[in-house]
């Protein structure tokens, strides 16, 4: 049985504050700065390049990688990390646009996240007029997947609505018609009970400064299911991804496993970070947490219908389709939001009417709901937000 007691204790949360966005940001964990100051002064200070061996800085993207395996349902060594997610979903979409050959659609929903479809034009722009990006409405993906499209692909957890998609209908569509699918776990790992090995995906790709609580600009991960791998170009050819990288061949020939996978130099110092919030995730269980997150969210819900009746839920009432989000609209919402925050309790708006809030049970707890429902009950009953200062529009929202 997972302590949520003992981990909230291992988080640093700032006096007086009900931190319910770690959907967008992960609070730092306690034990992140001495991790760090180990890897700079220690690693990076002491061995300077011989760092590379002796801490073992080449092999971390996929010792870390294992252990979030064990949080989305992977085998070991299907997950690499390193890059960003957005460099993450240009890879997996040219990857299986590549293995699919004459297959020439790339399909997605419009409640994706702006993101990975932006990846996506780019690269149906870049690949030619014989190509084509599909965005279809959520409840038409399953009858736009046809002979013609590469690859499905999509946020299992809507990023403004917290709907959790049908994940397993969209993949059974797509195995009959010769798709490919990818999953967008930013809003799934260390949030809801993903099993990708369960699900058979194809590929997926994931951030870690959300849920997995690995810091700002925290490298994203990649996974390819294993019996996929090895006949899968990885389009984006990076040094480390060659078979032998120090050879310095100046033919590429991808590595096997997901080391092909692997683009770019370690992110070092952000994986330190990452590690360290890591260490509070290997002693809870997922299932413990999905648990977790439906109380506190159904919590909220049923407080928030109670004393803010002008906020109008979006977010599934079933909480078996959602994830661990809950969201509201409200027309106000960037200045009610901004109210919030001042007041102690912090969550995000999305354009143009949502006020979104995360419930992370590693350091939310009942009682904090209960001061979230008192604090936006006082709000809005008193309409706080309509003071000028919060109308002003900050740059990030």
């Amino acid at each position: 049985m997972s302590d949520f007691v003992e981990t909230k204790s291992k988080f640093f949360l700032p006096k007086g504050v009900i931190y319910l966005d770690g959907n967008s940001l992960g609070p730092l964990p306690i034990s992140a700065q001495k991790r760090v100051e180990h890897t700079l002064n220690n690693e990076w200070g002491e061995m300077i390049v011989t760092g590379w061996n002796k801490a073992g800085w080449m092999e971390q993207p996929n010792k870390v990688g294992n252990r979030i395996a064990r949080l989305v349902g992977a085998a070991e060594n299907t997950i690499t990390v390193g890059d960003t997610l957005t460099i993450k979903v240009f890879q997996a979409l040219a990857s299986a646009v590549k293995h699919q050959r004459n297959r020439k659609i790339l399909l997605t929903d419009s409640s994706n996240f702006p993101s990975d479809i932006y990846a996506a034009q780019g690269l149906v722009n870049m690949m030619g007029p014989d190509y084509a990006l599909n965005i279809v409405p959520t409840d038409k993906l399953i009858e736009n997947i046809n002979e013609n499209v590469a690859a499905i692909f999509f946020t299992e957890v809507d990023y403004k609505t917290g709907r959790r998609y049908e994940t397993q209908n969209i993949l059974t569509a797509a195995k009959k018609s010769g798709a490919l699918v990818i999953l967008d776990l930013a809003h799934s790992a260390g949030a809801i009970d993903t099993n990708l090995t369960e699900l058979d995906v194809d590929l997926a790709v994931g951030c870690t400064y959300k849920y997995l609580n690995g810091g700002p600009g925290s490298p994203a991960f990649t996974y390819v299911n294993p019996k996929l791998i090895n006949s899968l170009d990885p389009c984006l050819s990076g040094w480390l991804g060659h078979e032998k990288p120090f050879d310095f061949s100046l033919q590429y020939n991808p590595a096997v496993g997901i080391d092909r996978m692997r683009i770019g130099t370690p992110p070092v110092i952000g994986l330190a970070a990452l590690e360290a919030s890591l260490d509070i995730w290997d002693k809870v269980n997922i299932s413990d947490v999905r648990r977790a997150s439906i109380d506190l969210t159904e919590q909220f819900i049923k407080g928030v219908e109670r004393y803010c009746p002008m906020l109008s839920l979006i977010t599934p009432r079933n909480p078996k389709n959602r994830g661990s989000q809950v969201s509201f609209s409200f027309q106000n919402g960037y200045a009610a939001m901004q109210a919030c925050i001042e007041h102690g309790l912090i969550g995000d708006f999305r354009a143009p009417d949502v006020m979104r809030f995360g419930f992370t049970p590693l350091f939310i707890d009942a009682d904090d709901v209960e001061r979230a429902i008192a604090i936006l009950a006082r709000i809005m009953s008193r309409e706080l937000w309509q003071d000028p200062k919060f109308q002003k529009r900050k740059k990030v929202t």
